[in-house]
């Protein structure tokens, strides 16, 4: 049968390095609240129950937990007095008999599935504790893991060290996983004589071994057990987890030519042989098909971009935003909440929002749909195979018919019927000899304040 795990996930931190108006667990990775990312990984460990243990922003960091197929409940916690204390926060989820109690923190936001299934297949395995640990270069800080023929002995906190062990380099992460049928009598067998008072999590070692347990310690990547207290580390989680996401996507057939420039989203799908060049952006909500090509200096948030679509370079695609197979959108362009039909070309210089635009239509230079009235957004509609001149303005709502020609600098207000040819601009006057008049009085206007100064 398939063992019932319960998540005690613990941010209840005030955040106060961090120095935000926010929880520090709702700070973004890669687009994604940090503690989104562990319950993600959570579900992905086969877990379906959290409980969380909240304080500042209880309400919004509970529902940034709530990703879909877990059951989130949440455990408030007033005051500060250690991790064991704020385990206890959720005593009632826990005391509901489930077979193992895995701890985790909202603020180690790398972490993936892979440690958590390690540990709680430790206790599957006969261990009564199963702590996560991680080899590091650089231990200063860090509790050591003290292991004897196997088994985890203790957690030396780096203070209470020996020399001897301050040489060890596998070091605690503070993620365990406990057998849940002792874990209420070990978490309230942890005591509070130490120098700061508190109930520290790392005493469940000792206490389990000394009522006759086992305990060990499973090991992890040191990258994914990195913790964000600043911003300054919360700039390296964030370029730790676009180097693993950027990894990901080019060993699935991904190409792109500077990956350290190309900044993703938690949730961007890129297809297969689809090729993204230098210090493009991907906003959340963004899927690529397999062969598109995204140029250079793009922004994409929100959009679809089908199979043999270019974009860019300096392009900008936002909400909405769907291109057909094989269209174009290209330089210093901007597309929002448009469908850009099959073979359809947005060239440059070209805004186009609020629209529908048929297959192979070719849309000119410096073109605009004028969406906005200041107070709604109207729809532009146009047919396939149509040609828009460059520099006209569509002011919607107007529907422009298929095969319909709009002469270049033309301002369109009424329907366009198919096949027809719009113009809408002022017919062309010329005065012979006027422009030397008005450079010659221009001059003279210029030499005058000249003589003045």
């Amino acid at each position: 049968m398939t063992r019932k795990c319960l998540a005690v996930v613990l941010a209840a931190g005030d955040s106060t390095r961090m120095k935000s108006s926010m929880s520090k667990v709702l700070h973004p990775v890669g687009g994604w609240p940090m503690i989104a990312h562990v319950v993600a990984s959570i579900a992905g460990s086969g877990i379906s129950d959290v409980a969380l243990v909240l304080g500042r922003d209880a309400e919004r960091v509970a529902a940034a937990a709530k990703i879909g197929a877990v059951e989130v409940e949440s455990f408030l916690q007033t005051e500060r007095l250690g991790t064991g204390h704020a385990v206890l926060m959720a005593r009632d989820a826990i005391a509901r008999g489930y077979d193992e109690i895995l701890i985790a923190y909202g603020d180690v936001p790398l972490i993936t599935a892979g440690p958590l299934k390690a540990a709680r297949d430790a206790l599957s395995s006969g261990a009564d504790v199963a702590v996560i640990g991680f080899h590091t270069e650089r231990p200063t800080g860090y509790g050591r893991l003290l292991v004897e023929n196997g088994e985890l002995v203790a957690i030396r906190e780096e203070k209470d060290a020996t020399e001897a062990e301050r040489a060890i380099t596998w070091c605690n992460s503070g993620l365990m996983a406990i057998d849940g049928r002792m874990a209420l009598d070990l978490l309230e067998r942890i005591g509070n004589s130490n120098a700061k008072g508190e109930y520290y999590l790392t005493d469940v070692v000792e206490i389990a071994r000394s009522l006759g347990g086992k305990a060990v310690a499973v090991d992890a990547p040191e990258s994914e057990l990195t913790g964000c207290n600043n911003r300054a580390e919360l700039a390296i989680v964030e370029r730790l987890w676009q180097e693993r996401r950027r990894h990901e996507l080019m060993v699935s057939g991904v190409s792109m030519i500077a990956p350290e420039t190309v900044f993703l989203s938690h949730d961007t799908v890129i297809g297969q042989d689809a090729l993204i060049e230098p210090n493009v952006v991907f906003g959340p909500g963004v899927s690529i098909e397999g062969g598109a090509v995204i140029h250079a200096f793009s922004h994409l948030e929100g959009c679809h971009v089908s199979a043999g679509a270019t974009v860019g370079p300096f392009a900008r695609l936002r909400p909405g935003a769907n291109l057909g197979e094989g269209s174009k959108v290209g330089n210093f362009c901007e597309v929002k909440k448009a469908e850009i039909g099959r073979g359809a070309k947005v060239n440059h210089l070209t805004y186009i929002g609020d629209a529908v635009v048929g297959a192979d239509t070719n849309i000119g230079a410096g073109t605009i749909t004028c969406n906005y009235d200041g107070v709604n957004k109207h729809e532009t509609r146009i047919g396939a195979g149509a040609f828009i001149g460059s520099n006209s303005s569509l002011v919607a709502p107007v529907s422009i018919g298929d095969g319909a020609l709009v002469a270049s600098g033309s301002v369109i207000t009424q329907d366009v019927p198919a096949d027809a040819l719009a113009f809408g601009r002022a017919r062309q006057d010329m005065k012979p000899g006027r422009a030397a008049v008005i450079r010659e009085r221009n001059l003279a206007i210029k030499a005058a304040k000249k003589a003045k100064t």
